[in-house]
């Protein structure tokens, strides 16, 4: 056989074996391990889908957090102060009026101030009998003597007012440095306000007691002088 026979006859053979070999279609890209298959398409679908909603559970939870936090500053803002000083202020003013409530003589009323001018001080009783007026004379001197010694005592009550207001004040202010809430903050602004009126109705009052006393003798040097003329009068008329 020549040479070119043989390299036909093996063509042959090979194109022949080709034919016969069955088209194998590519194999999916998995792996079997003691019989649970292992799909990597799969199993990235089944992580990404976990890191969803793992992200899903750390937003509600996020959302869960600020929700507690603003129920907490609720409540910090509805919590009412602790320090409540007004029960103080109260009795100090109350003992304040109690002071200005015991004036001698001529008390702090219209128709009592009214009713003692009219029957010292004025009209008639300048004009009366010499008894008369001699009387008169040493009641005005009662009435200032008791309105001066009504302005000590009223003074006196007020300065013994400010060492409390000290530490009410000391209190107050502390405890609106350190208010957790708008609740807290207000009510101690509340108390300092009612601090202050506590105050004024203290300065009100030693004013008042101070001026009663120098109207009254004023109004005796007044007095005084117009008996003065009277007896002058009288006097002269003998």
């Amino acid at each position: 056989m020549t040479k070119m026979s043989l390299r036909r006859a093996i063509l042959a053979g090979v194109l022949a074996s080709t034919v016969a070999m069955p088209i194998l279609a590519p194999m999916p890209a998995y792996a079997q391990f003691g019989g649970i298959v292992y799909d990597p398409t799969n199993y990235a679908q089944n992580v990404l889908t976990a890191a969803r909603s793992l992200q899903q559970i750390n937003n509600q939870i996020q959302q869960i957090q600020n929700q507690a936090t603003s129920l907490i500053n609720e409540a910090k803002n509805l919590a009412s102060l602790p320090f409540n000083q007004l029960q103080q202020l109260q009795q100090q003013v109350q003992r304040t009026q109690q002071l200005l409530g015991e004036a001698q003589r001529i008390a702090y009323d219209v128709q009592s101030v009214q009713q003692a001018f009219n029957g010292r001080y004025k009209g008639a009783a300048l004009t009366g009998s010499h008894a008369q007026m001699v009387a008169n004379a040493n009641a005005r001197w009662e009435d200032s003597v008791g309105a001066f010694e009504d302005a000590l005592r009223v003074q006196a009550g007020v300065v013994g007012n400010i060492d409390g207001t000290r530490t009410t004040m000391d209190g107050l202010v502390s405890a609106s440095q350190s208010a957790t809430g708008a609740l807290q903050a207000a009510q101690a602004g509340n108390q300092l306000l009612a601090l202050q009126s506590q105050q004024l109705a203290d300065l009100t009052a030693a004013v008042a007691a101070q001026g009663r006393a120098q109207v009254l003798q004023s109004a005796r040097e007044a007095a005084e002088e117009a008996e003065g003329r009277e007896r002058f009068r009288r006097f002269m008329g003998n």
